[in-house]
């Protein structure tokens, strides 16, 4: 960090001691004077540039199940501690405003604090803030063109749509409470309702969650993967992946509670509001050595879904998949979900993928008396384990081939991309966007609607370089994705090839 910036970011985590944050493991260490830190007996601020960037470190070894910090109720942003100022209560309790969701009225909320300005009592955490978001809902259709798969552009651009619906719904109560001008626009907009969808923590007495100061310095650890598919389908058939929030409320489905199996043993792990401490409370997900990052566990995300709310992928995700269309008599014979059947990160295809397969692979006089075979897991025959893994192998070829570009062009425009964010050197720049093709061409002409700026212009516009940072995320999520169909192209091929040697020895024989 810049040196002004650590001055305030240690002004921050000052002003958080004094209100009662503290990485303390036991109560009796919470009251010190004149605390310069919340932080220094367990945890501290350091920089991780290939596992998330900013984030928390352990000073000490820490042992899983571990307090590692708490966070008074009383510090939390909720819509509760906001709307404590009487102007906006008065406006937001109007019977007029009624039809907005508790996440639209805290954003509405969030909005208007900000717009105090220093004489807001949560300045010191507002300003720490990010001042902008890559979540889906900020793509332009360039970037979502990017992502190049009909369903994520489908994704990104209901994810836009909804910002957009949501956005006007609340305009006239924000007119009403007479924000500034810039904190009314539709910008705006996305960076509060982000900041609540990538930050807000879950909590007991609001669906709309909190804003948790120093509690969202932590970043994400994705949870491994099921022990074994078929816990994961039993899984899935209770709670959808954007179910399992765990701690961050994100956007919850009336559906999504705590209690649901399979998320609350999460939260127990990483934390949660703790009524008797009147604090929320992070417990540390695994045993960490001194230096180790300290993760937070959010939920079980895709990778678009961790893009569609947080505004980041990762290199390795055990919950990405990859979902590949099944012809609709497929679906008459078997009683899995569609979130069930897919391709798992490694390549392999799912327990339910497979056992529907397997079925539909069997003649129809036959399935009835294999279907318990196949529900239980087993091969009904080598022929049909080779049908079934030649279709998975086919389809995705298909899928590949229908993309407008291969995963080797994807991979030289992203090191191209870098390459771009590094450059300062006009000459250099135009260079790196002539050899980058199309896509580069088309990168120019939705960075510089009024055309004719020269790309080291572009370069040092602040608007540009988001557009740059979010087609890096989409070039990077597409390339994750063809490498998904690929490995399963290989793990059908390898798998094809052993149980065919098989067929041959056992005739041999």
């Amino acid at each position: 960090m810049e040196d002004a910036e650590q001055e305030g970011f240690e002004r921050f985590l000052k002003w958080a001691a004094n209100l009662g944050i503290s990485d303390c493991p036991t109560n009796s260490s919470l009251q010190t004077k004149n605390p310069t830190s919340c932080l220094g007996h367990s945890l501290t601020v350091s920089h991780f540039p290939d596992a998330g960037g900013r984030g928390l470190a352990a000073v000490r070894d820490i042992k899983k199940g571990e307090l590692v910090l708490r966070v008074p109720k009383s510090v939390l942003i909720t819509r509760d501690s906001l709307l404590k100022d009487e102007k906006l209560c008065s406006f937001v309790n109007n019977s007029t405003y009624s039809s907005l969701s508790p996440t639209q009225i805290l954003t509405v909320c969030l909005l208007y604090e900000m717009g105090k300005g220093k004489s807001s009592w949560w300045y010191p955490y507002l300003m720490h803030l990010p001042r902008s978001y890559d979540v889906l809902a900020s793509f332009s259709e360039f970037e979502m063109q990017a992502l190049q798969v009909d369903d994520a552009i489908w994704s990104a651009e209901k994810a836009v749509s909804k910002a957009k619906s949501e956005w006007k719904e609340a305009c006239s109560l924000m007119d009403a409470l007479k924000l500034k001008p810039q904190l009314l626009t539709f910008r705006a907009w996305i960076w509060a309702s982000a900041t609540i969808s990538s930050r807000a923590l879950h909590i007991p007495w609001d669906e709309a969650g909190c804003l948790c100061p120093v509690g969202d310095l932590f970043n994400y650890a994705a949870p491994g993967e099921e022990s074994n598919d078929l816990e994961n389908v039993v899984h899935l058939t209770n709670a959808s992946s954007l179910e399992d929030t765990s701690l961050l409320n994100g956007e919850n489905t009336d559906d999504s509670t705590g209690d649901q199996p399979g998320i609350g043993s999460e939260r127990l792990t990483d934390g949660g509001f703790d009524e008797n401490m009147a604090a929320y409370c992070f417990y540390a997900r695994k045993n960490y050595k001194k230096g180790n990052q300290v993760l937070l566990g959010y939920g079980t995300y895709t990778n678009l879904e961790l893009l569609e709310h947080y505004g980041f992928l990762l290199n390795e995700n055990p919950n990405d998949k990859v979902f590949i269309p099944l012809e609709p008599s497929m679906y008459s014979f078997i009683s899995w979900p569609k979130v069930s059947m897919y391709i798992h990160q490694d390549g392999k295809p799912s327990f339910a993928l497979l056992s529907t397969l397997r079925i539909w692979a069997t003649p129809p006089n036959q399935r009835r008396s294999i279907s318990h075979l196949a529900y239980s897991g087993s091969q009904l025959s080598v022929d049909n384990e080779i049908s079934v893994l030649k279709w998975i192998s086919k389809n995705c070829t298909l899928i590949l081939s229908n993309m407008l570009t291969v995963i080797e062009e994807d991979c030289f425009l992203l090191s191209t991309i870098v390459k771009i964010k590094n450059s300062h050197n006009p000459t250099e720049l135009r260079k790196l966007l002539c050899a980058s093709g199309g896509e580069a061409r088309a990168f120019i002409e939705s960075s510089d609607p009024q055309k004719g700026k020269s790309g080291s212009e572009l370069m040092f516009s602040g608007k540009t370089k988001r557009v740059i940072d979010r087609w890096e995320l989409a070039v990077q999520w597409r390339i994750r994705y063809k490498k998904i169909l690929i490995d399963c192209i290989s793990y059908c091929t390898l798998t094809i090839n052993s149980l065919s040697s098989q067929n041959i020895l056992a005739m041999r024989a």
